[in-house]
């Protein structure tokens, strides 16, 4: 199954912090590393606290172990980099979300997909648009493009880096 993963980061080394993490995807079982975006560096978005900017991307996988295997996974990753989950919507040194698994939907205690709010998110779309602008969101009907469109403006952003692995 293709999924198509939100990377974050806003404390300490944050490209260091994509790096790592991206590095132990490609090194968990069950998990294989098909593309990532460009790296995009935005402020932060719906939070009233002042944080530093963010650093997003998005990562192509496929998986063998479904989206319940892969939220595991996630997790462990977040917690091997330092992730402190202190506050909602505070600074990370990681976040790690899964956007979409093919066409699927699901809506169970502790794992929604498509990920709540990736339709309207110009740090989601962006990056995910460097990839699969063609995708068709399966809950809204249109597509990465579309959805990029039409988004108001949500702060200021940055092409940060064009590769990094």
């Amino acid at each position: 199954m293709i999924c198509y993963l939100g990377l974050g980061s806003n404390l300490g080394d944050r490209l260091g912090h994509i790096r790592r993490a991206v590095d132990l995807l490609k090194a968990s079982s069950g998990i294989s590393m098909l593309r990532l975006s460009a790296v995009y560096e935005t402020a932060p978005w719906d939070t009233d606290k002042g944080q530093p900017d963010y650093l997003n991307a998005v990562v192509e996988v496929e998986v063998t172990a479904g989206p319940r295997g892969l939220l595991k996974v996630l997790g462990e990753i977040e917690q091997a980099l330092g992730r402190k989950r202190q506050e909602p919507k505070g600074p990370r040194t990681i976040d790690l979300d899964i956007l979409y698994c093919g066409s699927q939907v699901i809506r169970d205690e502790g794992l929604m997909v498509p990920h709540p709010g990736a339709h309207a998110r110009f740090f989601v779309l962006k990056p995910l648009a460097d990839l699969v602008p063609g995708f068709i969101d399966p809950q809204t009907g249109e597509t990465v493009a579309r959805m990029l469109e039409g988004l108001q403006d949500q702060g200021r952003w940055r092409k940060f880096c064009e590769k990094i692995i």
